[in-house]
This record gives C-alpha cells, sequence and structure tokens, in this order.
C-alpha cells in the first residue's frame, strides 16, 4: 500500500515530466498506429471483398504475433539506428495482423445474401464494398483497431531502450525515479491503454450503422489458428 501511495505522489510532485512522457508516448503510438491502418485495412477489405488471400491474412497474423518487438527493435539498430524511426517499424509490426485478420474476416463473412441484393438492386462492385459490406464489417474491423492500440500502446515502453522516449524512460530508469517512478509510469501506461479502448468503442458505436448496434453485442476479435493448421478461425466475443 505504501508503494502505491507512494507512486500517487511520485505523479503529484512530478506533472511536467510525466506529461512530456505521455505527449512522446502518444506520438509514436499514433505514429505506428497510422502507419499500420494504412498498410493492413485496405489489404485485408480488398481480400476479404475477393474472398482470397485467407491463407495471406491467417498467417501474417501468427507470424506477426510470433515476432518479439524487443528482438525487432535490436534487429533494427543495425539498418535504422536509435530513436523514433525504428520503435515505430517495431510497433507497427506488431499492429498490422490484428488489423489485417479482422478486416479481412469482417468482410469476408458479410452475409452473402446482402452482397446479393445489392447486386440485384444494380449497384457496381465499388458500391457493393463500401456500402454494404464495409458498413456491416465495422464492428469486427473496429474490434482489430482496438485491439491493435492497446497493444502498441502496453508494448511502447520498449522504445525506452532504443531512443525513442515515451513512459518507458522513466519505468526502465529505476536508479533515477525510484520504485515509486516505476510504479506511476505503469499506472499511466494502464491509463492510457483503458482510455484509448473507452474512446474507440464509442468512436465504433457511433459509426456502426443502427440496423446492426443490436447485433453487435460484445466486441469481436478474430482469432487466427496456428501457422499450419487447416482450420478456419473463431470469432469470439470480450
Amino acid at each position: 500500500m505504501t508503494t502505491f501511495v507512494d507512486a500517487l505522489d511520485f505523479l503529484k510532485e512530478h506533472p511536467a515530466l510525466i506529461w512530456e512522457k505521455v505527449l512522446e508516448h502518444l506520438e509514436l503510438s499514433g505514429a505506428a498506429i497510422g502507419v499500420a491502418l494504412l498498410i493492413a485495412i485496405p489489404l485485408g477489405v480488398m481480400l476479404g471483398h475477393l474472398h482470397r488471400g485467407s491463407f495471406l491474412a491467417i498467417n501474417a497474423a501468427n507470424i506477426g504475433r510470433a515476432l518479439p518487438s524487443l528482438a525487432l527493435i535490436s534487429i533494427g539498430l543495425g539498418f535504422l539506428g536509435v530513436g523514433f524511426v525504428n520503435v515505430m517499424v517495431a510497433m507497427v509490426v506488431l499492429a498490422v495482423p490484428p488489423l489485417m485478420t479482422n478486416a479481412y474476416v469482417a468482410v469476408d463473412q458479410v452475409d452473402a445474401d446482402a452482397v446479393e441484393a445489392a447486386r440485384g438492386m444494380g449497384m457496381r462492385p465499388l458500391q457493393v464494398l463500401t456500402k454494404v459490406e464495409l458498413l456491416l464489417a465495422l464492428p469486427l474491423i473496429f474490434a482489430g483497431i482496438r485491439t491493435a492500440v492497446v497493444y502498441v500502446i502496453a508494448t511502447g515502453t520498449l522504445a525506452a531502450i532504443a531512443g525513442g522516449g515515451g513512459l518507458g524512460d522513466i519505468i526502465f530508469n529505476q536508479p533515477s525515479y525510484h520504485l515509486s517512478g516505476v510504479i506511476a509510469g505503469s499506472m499511466v501506461i494502464a491509463a492510457l491503454a483503458f482510455t484509448a479502448e473507452g474512446i474507440f468503442a464509442v468512436l465504433q458505436r457511433s459509426l456502426t450503422p443502427r440496423g446492426i448496434r443490436g447485433a453487435e453485442g460484445g466486441a469481436d476479435v478474430f482469432i487466427a489458428p496456428a501457422v499450419g493448421d487447416t482450420t478456419r478461425g473463431a470469432v469470439a466475443q470480450v
């Protein structure tokens, strides 16, 4: 209990330091998520629309999850050096699998009858994708985004070992900030992750068409099978 109180005192006594590190952490996390979204969502949506590439989407998820972020940062030191870019690339690799897999599964599993009805109304393929498939796929796509955001924020602490800044500078520097600083930094990381999850949950709710909100239930997360497994993934509600 004393340690927890000391951590709260640390937060009160070092607001400027905490704020500076929070901004650095959010800058790194935002950049990584932004790049990952540009890469993963269009690719996953297109593969799902074409109903092809399940092997690519699922195994990319498995490989991405299997790669340790710390190892990627260490390897990147030889190519990208120390600093922001190296850590951001590792975070992008971490974020792409849940984004691409959920985008693929979300579009691929859209009700075939709804798609056929849209085609029967004379919609072109692009209109079917943008006005039917994407709208129905939004809940699962956003579930992937929420998962990726939490992953990146939580793992962003590793940026400290490669000069990327962020709250990891406090957590990994116990000699300077003592145990109270380590606990305080960890508390702020947890608060950021919960806050981001809540913001994206609200955003998901607001962007989901009203007609499918009732059936949305909890947030769906696609669970990819292991590499080499021929079974289809499962969609779990959390």
